[in-house]
């Protein structure tokens, strides 16, 4: 088994069921997740073995919300307890015209009060392959940023392999350290990256567009400053309408650029997470040693597929996910 870690919060979302608009329910469904949380069960449910490390509340909430990763085969002997409440969003799904919504109640949830001391990175990378993180843990508080960056020394001291998705949230970064510096300091651990021109552009202040041609020389200057880096995954989204997008994705592998065909999506029944999908699938692919070319054709599938998945993780296996690579996508009964 290939053995991943992820870090980072545990969400409980509560959305009206179908398409309601929250001012119309009466009653509210409820998922868990979190970015680095959908990875780690997404990889489980392909087969891998995961480890997720994080905080929740010492109450009904934080055990169902571990329940939950248990029951998709995520080992969960790392995540901490704490009187804290668990961190809550609220999500107004959108419909053809009309966008979706999200609103954060996590400002003081019980991940925000992680204690780095209590955690043994050195016994949790015992065996791993790879390391996932994102720009979201390190913009809670300065415990998640401490904790981050002992994750990642430990990792490069053990050999582990470790992938990044940057991701910039202005909300989020509320307790005084500057995002910009802090993540360039992080990234500077990376060696697979998950961005493109806006991550670039952030980061390098920079300000490459979205062609095939600024990318490579975005990747090449991701490149210069951030030598560890190997490989740079790049997502791509067209949207006709919030119901109706068209999902595509490149590389840039040993100075060239892969790219796979669209996947166009006409009746998406869920947004959310199809982006960590895509980091999963990216993840799978590298740790099976795919091609550049069936590797982001795997992740882009992986995203695709999970805009058919209610819910935060994307629970499609890894043979469902490589039909759809190779072209399957009629959406045919099986029998």
């Amino acid at each position: 088994m290939k053995k991943i870690v992820t870090y980072g919060e545990i969400l409980a979302r509560l959305s009206p069921p179908g398409y309601k608009k929250v001012v119309q329910a009466n009653q509210l469904d409820i998922y868990y997740g979190g970015t680095e949380t959908n990875v780690s069960v997404s990889l489980s449910v392909m087969g891998l073995d995961t480890l997720h490390v994080s905080r929740v509340s010492a109450d009904f909430l934080g055990k169902a919300a571990i329940n939950y990763l248990r029951g998709h085969g995520v080992d969960t002997s790392y995540i901490q307890q704490g009187e804290e409440p668990l961190g809550l969003y609220f999500s107004e799904p959108g419909s053809v015209v009309r966008s979706g919504v999200i609103s954060y109640n996590r400002n003081h949830s019980a991940f925000r009060a992680m204690n780095p001391g209590n955690i043994n990175w050195r016994e949790i990378f015992q065996g791993a392959k790879w390391f996932h993180w994102t720009g979201l843990t390190p913009a809670h508080s300065e415990n998640n940023y401490t904790a981050l960056k002992q994750a990642l020394v430990t990792a490069r001291e053990m050999g582990v392999t470790v992938s990044c998705d940057p991701a910039y949230r202005m909300g989020l970064w509320k307790y005084g350290r500057e995002a910009h510096e802090t993540l360039r300091e992080l990234v500077a651990f990376t060696d697979v990256f998950i961005g493109g021109a806006e991550q670039f552009n952030e980061l390098l202040g920079t300000d490459f567009s979205f062609s095939d041609e600024d990318f490579s020389k975005g990747c090449a200057a991701m490149k210069k400053e951030f030598p560890q880096i190997k490989k740079v995954y790049d997502k791509t989204r067209t949207g006709k309408n919030a119901s109706w997008h068209s999902i595509e994705a490149r590389v840039w592998d040993d100075n060239k650029v892969y790219n796979c065909n669209p996947i166009e999506i006409t009746h998406i029944v869920e947004r959310i997470g199809t982006g960590d999908a895509f980091a999963a699938g990216v993840i799978y692919a590298e740790l099976n040693d795919y091609t550049a070319q069936e590797a982001v054709a795997f992740a882009n599938a992986a995203c695709a597929i999970k805009h058919t998945i209610e819910g935060d993780a994307n629970l499609a296996d890894a043979e469902e996910i490589k039909q759809i690579a190779e072209g399957n996508t009629s959406g045919r009964l099986k029998r």
